[in-house]
């Protein structure tokens, strides 16, 4: 199947997911903002359907306008501090409510199916590059903020109490997060994103250990998932994304299993 450019190009760019959804799904998690992620890869929707209209690259497309959705996100926090569902729900209106208008305008001239499900042929060399980039530029940025992302997760309040600037690193982080399912939707797709972001994340959580080897086993899970989905998806004819949700489930489902026949055994 590697023979295959296209294929090649899946698996350069799938190597860079399964690194990075777990990077900022744990943070998300921990957080209880798993749900932001479900939002913001909805709202990426309408930034791909801004960068068709405007004859740019779909991925820049998402990944600006999926920034703008999360500082929003972080803005409203400030006026419904005790209606996070309230606030996800005035982005999510938004953001579909545009994508919906222009993909019915008939102004597009491009098919959005492939984002919806995910696709390996229509990977570019561009999409690649922005990819990349935005890959790079996110792991950096999570290596510098790491204490202080640590810290508001576990407590934002006492962040705050301890100096950091909890804020401006929400902020940041809002557009981490835009751009880790920016780099994502031509492989995964945006109706399984957030699961990307999540089940890793969740299966790796069953061990009941620290925070540093939650991350390194969300990685680990993160890769077994999207490069067995990417795999079997090629050879069974379906869309990589659907198929990798359902590889990142029942590996969920098999380590609790797992889990609880060691338990019986042991007692």
């Amino acid at each position: 199947m590697f023979q295959y450019a296209f294929m090649r190009n899946a698996l350069l760019v799938s190597a860079f997911i399964s690194i990075l959804c777990p990077c900022i799904g744990i943070f998300l998690v921990l957080r209880r903002y798993s749900m932001i992620g479900d939002t913001l890869s909805h709202a990426s929707l309408a930034g791909i359907a801004l960068g068709l209209l405007c004859g740019q690259s779909p991925v820049l497309g998402a990944f600006i306008f999926t920034s703008f959705c999360g500082a929003m996100i972080e803005f409203l926090r400030t006026y419904f501090k005790k209606y996070t569902d309230l606030i996800l729900t005035i982005v999510l209106s938004l953001s579909v409510g545009i994508a919906i208008t222009l993909i019915s305008s008939g102004r597009l001239h491009a098919n959005v199916d492939s984002f919806l499900f995910g696709s390996v042929l229509t990977v570019t060399k561009l999409d690649m590059v922005t990819i990349v980039i935005l890959s790079v530029i996110s792991v950096l940025t999570l290596i510098f903020l790491y204490n202080q992302l640590l810290y508001i997760a576990y407590d934002e309040e006492t962040a705050k109490i301890a100096g950091v600037k909890v804020k401006l690193i929400n902020y940041v982080f809002s557009i981490l997060v835009a751009s880790t399912i920016s780099v994502s939707i031509r492989i995964v797709g945006i109706l399984v994103l957030s699961s990307m972001i999540a089940l890793p994340v969740a299966t790796a959580l069953q061990f009941g250990k620290g925070f540093r080897f939650t991350l390194v086993f969300s990685i680990f899970f993160s890769v077994l998932d999207i490069l067995s989905g990417l795999y079997f998806s090629y050879y069974l004819n379906v869309a990589p994304g659907g198929f990798t949700a359902l590889v990142s489930v029942a590996v969920l489902v098999a380590v609790i299993l797992i889990r609880k026949v060691v338990f019986q055994i042991r007692i």
